[in-house]
């Protein structure tokens, strides 16, 4: 009895010595992922191979770890570092051609030895195309297309692209740039008309146009999110009819005010800046204008936070008047003034201009100097780091004769609607030394680039994504991309 007693005692004993040895949990011995010798258990850094486990910052895990950038730029649960398309959210990663870029970022035509497909170009894809008819979806006519912006919705980061024809308004959804889809249109107020302007404020469209007695229609943006049949034909959800026909509108987002310039010239304002508070962008609101400067063409208007520090906080007003640049202080709707105007050699017709980033420098296109002087593409910066003292620092003369429209410079780059010339990007980053360079152009008019109003209306190059929208006169909607 005490012989067994003793053997039980004897196994108990050595059972739990070898148990009290192996202290690992079942199975982590042979679990070594990255198989850097080191058991997931202890490694620091168990997905990638790291055997001297080295952790500089003591944050208990390993360098090789801490190298990893988890940046998931398109939101679709993928980061950059692994995403074959990091700028398009593409959570199924489709890559049908296996080049190892996803169907979502594959260009239509890409950019290969200075053309798209029959489209000239420099470092720039095509990614996609839409004719005026399909972005007509009932009848067609005598179609011609004109301005362009975009929109992007802030709940789901679409992009959109709002595409003017001159009988209609076209809402585009690009988010998917190789595969664009027409969700609706928003017919004009009246009739017809070559010209139509569109800008967006707090997630609404407001548009205006030179047909007679059109007014400004204002348009739900958010309404494009529950398209379930598209195209639909939209109507709007406001008309303001405090004018009839406008060249152009304006608005400056952060002070809510639209500035619609253009209309009649014997009118209260003889055709300059119309005030419209749209703070409340279906209860607009008229609040005077500016006839000071006379007829304004286009305009830019910003609350000032540039480098003349006597107008920070200012309403700024930089009207293309014609035959001159002109400054005011529009702050005080009631009292509004000239600051300063500019002239400059060879005026034709002062067509439009924006600011570059730093405000510092003002570039303007003139729209008739290379039809009435024969030089080439003219662009043309305004130093206006004192806006009491504005001047005109030098030219840049483009490659070809085509007329320019419409610029917008965004960040280092100034992306210019040159018609017949296509879209031609320029470099800014040498503007303080008097120094301008084309680094790109995309051409959607390759029949030639002569000086007449054909080819590239507008170029709306502010998506964050890098996708560039282009409307063309003749040929509609195109999106362009930057070359990889």
């Amino acid at each position: 009895m005490n012989t067994h007693f003793l053997r039980l005692f004897c196994i108990f004993i050595i059972v739990g010595i070898a148990t009290s040895c192996n202290t690992e949990p079942i199975g982590a011995v042979s679990t070594d992922s990255d198989g850097d010798g080191i058991i997931n258990t202890y490694d620091n850094c168990p997905d990638i191979a790291n055997p001297n486990q080295e952790d500089s910052d003591g944050d208990g895990i390993g360098n090789a770890c801490d190298l990893i950038d988890n940046t998931d730029t398109d939101g679709d649960s993928i980061i950059d570092s692994e995403d074959n398309c990091p700028e398009m959210a593409n959570s199924d990663q489709l890559d049908s051609d296996g080049d190892g870029i996803g169907d979502v970022c594959d260009p239509l035509a890409p950019c290969i030895n200075g053309m798209a497909d029959i489209y000239p170009c420099d470092g720039y894809d095509l990614m996609s195309y839409m004719s005026l008819e399909d972005l007509t979806p009932t009848g067609t006519g005598s179609l011609s297309g004109n301005d362009s912006w975009g929109w992007t919705d802030p709940t789901t980061n679409k992009e959109y692209a709002l595409v003017g024809l001159n009988s209609h308004a076209a809402f585009v959804d690009i988010s998917n740039p190789v595969a664009p889809i027409l969700l609706g249109v928003l017919p004009t107020a009246t009739v017809n008309s070559s010209w139509r302007d569109i800008k967006v404020y707090q997630n609404h469209a407001f548009i205006v146009s030179e047909a007679n007695s059109h007014g400004m229609q204002v348009f739900d943006l958010t309404r494009l999110r529950s398209v379930a049949s598209p195209p639909e034909i939209f109507t709007a959800d406001f008309h303001f009819t405090e004018f009839g026909s406008a060249h152009n509108i304006f608005i400056n987002e952060t002070s809510g005010y639209a500035y619609v310039v253009g209309t009649n010239r014997s009118g209260p304002f003889s055709g300059g800046a119309l005030f419209i508070n749209i703070q409340n962008p279906t209860s607009p609101v008229s609040e005077g204008g500016f006839a000071a400067g006379g007829y304004s063409h286009d305009v830019q208007v910003i609350t000032y936070t540039g480098p003349d520090n006597d107008h920070t906080g200012k309403e700024i007003l930089v009207g293309s008047n014609e035959d001159e640049v002109v400054i005011a202080d529009v702050s005080d709707k009631a009292n509004p003034f000239i600051i300063s105007t500019l002239t400059y050699p060879n005026t034709s017709y002062t067509h439009q201009g924006w600011f570059t980033e730093d405000l510092n420098y003002f570039i303007v296109g003139d729209e008739l100097d290379e039809r009435d002087f024969g030089n080439n593409t003219r662009t043309l910066v305004f130093d206006l780091r004192d806006l009491d003292n504005p001047l005109f620092d030098f030219d840049y003369l483009g490659p070809t004769t085509a007329i320019d429209h419409n610029g917008y410079p965004n960040g280092n780059d100034y992306f210019l609607a040159n018609y017949r010339a296509g879209v031609r990007v320029l470099d800014l980053s040498q503007i303080g030394s008097g120094s301008l360079t084309e680094i790109g152009f995309f051409d959607t008019y390759p029949e030639n680039d002569n000086a007449a109003f054909n080819g590239v209306w507008n170029v709306y190059p502010f998506f964050t994504s890098g996708n560039i929208v282009i409307s063309d006169i003749e040929r509609g909607l195109f999106i362009i991309r930057k070359s990889e």
